[in-house]
């Protein structure tokens, strides 16, 4: 072979073998997080997901990436936002957004495993075979969150014990208000208290609740489990502090931006165990052999700062049960 054409092909091959090393590297895993939000009001979702990952040896950018979708409260569009992640072939797709994310997720794909978080029962909602045999591509985390009004409404009846009329808020749009509903109505007959059962889809009907309730005297106010009304927490705080109204809500998050006090499931534990899961997939594990976890953990946390300011005193029978009190 004559020198000039040696060196020509030497070239060549030289210049082909970055090509070779790059279609040789693994690619890193994609999770498509499939969020009912703004990453502003899921932040405090996808923190302990991510710390859940961390733990079993995922970080982002190391060792996985995500692909996010925001459907910005607008539910609608979570069915063409879980259809993009399909499209984008991620390896994983986890529902952020409770049952409407879960929901939208569940017959975008049959292959591509899905992770669900929610405070429903997913058996019922047609998410899964069983709790303990999903079967197909979905399991994850359910959260004990949408059956505690009743609870809710003892602990609010003990705080503000001569309170003739207490609210009760949440969204008809959600799965399980109906549920909620009963539930909190048919405890409210048992403690002899009136109840004033309020609807809020959307900002406009949040503001015309806290109108009503002022104008209708109520005394105290139980907050539901439901998405629109948690990705509104500030908000909610803010109009009952402007009311005065003691309030209740599901979430420990509510108490830590100043609302009076909550009693619901740890969101915190729930979302790690779903990193944990997310991590299980991704070493190769099936959906199908993943029992959905009960994440139990209810806590009960009373900010004392916001009942000063309202002037209350918590009974110390509520205090001792308390699993956290805010000073």
């Amino acid at each position: 072979m004559r020198r000039r054409k040696f060196i020509t092909l030497l070239g060549s091959v030289a210049a082909a073998w970055p090509l070779v090393v790059r279609a040789q590297r693994p690619t890193m895993p994609v999770i498509g997080l499939l969020c009912g939000g703004t990453w502003e009001s899921d932040a405090y979702r996808l923190a302990p997901f991510q710390r859940g990952l961390q733990e079993a040896g995922y970080v982002e950018g190391r060792n996985v990436t995500f692909e996010y979708r925001w459907a910005e409260q607008k539910y609608d569009r979570l069915p063409a936002l879980a259809a993009e992640l399909v499209r984008h072939e991620v390896s994983l797709i986890v529902a952020m957004g409770g049952i409407p994310s879960a929901v939208a997720a569940k017959p975008s794909t049959t292959t591509i495993p899905i992770l669900i978080a929610i405070g429903g029962d997913p058996v019922q909602l047609g998410l899964v075979a069983s709790l303990n045999r999903p079967g197909g591509n979905v399991t994850g985390v359910s959260f004990l969150i949408n059956s505690l009004g009743a609870k809710q409404l003892e602990a609010l009846s003990e705080t503000v014990p001569k309170t003739a009329l207490i609210g009760f808020l949440g969204d008809p749009a959600n799965p399980n208000a109906e549920t909620d509903k009963r539930n909190v109505l048919a405890a409210a007959e048992l403690l002899g208290q009136r109840l004033l059962v309020l609807p809020a889809r959307n900002d406009d009907e949040l503001n015309t609740a806290f109108a009503t309730l002022a104008e209708r005297r109520a005394g105290a106010l139980v907050v539901g489990a439901d998405f629109f009304l948690v990705s509104r927490r500030d908000k909610l705080v803010e109009l009952a502090a402007q009311q005065n109204i003691p309030a209740i809500y599901p979430l420990r998050e509510f108490a830590a931006a100043g609302g009076l006090m909550s009693y619901g499931t740890s969101l915190q534990e729930g979302y790690r165990l779903v990193g944990h899961y997310a991590a299980r997939i991704l070493n190769g594990e099936k959906p199908a052999d993943l029992p959905v976890q009960q994440s139990t953990k209810v806590e009960l946390v009373l900010n004392l700062k916001t009942a000063r300011t309202l002037g209350l005193t918590f009974p110390l029978s509520l205090v001792g049960r308390a699993d956290e009190v805010i000073e």
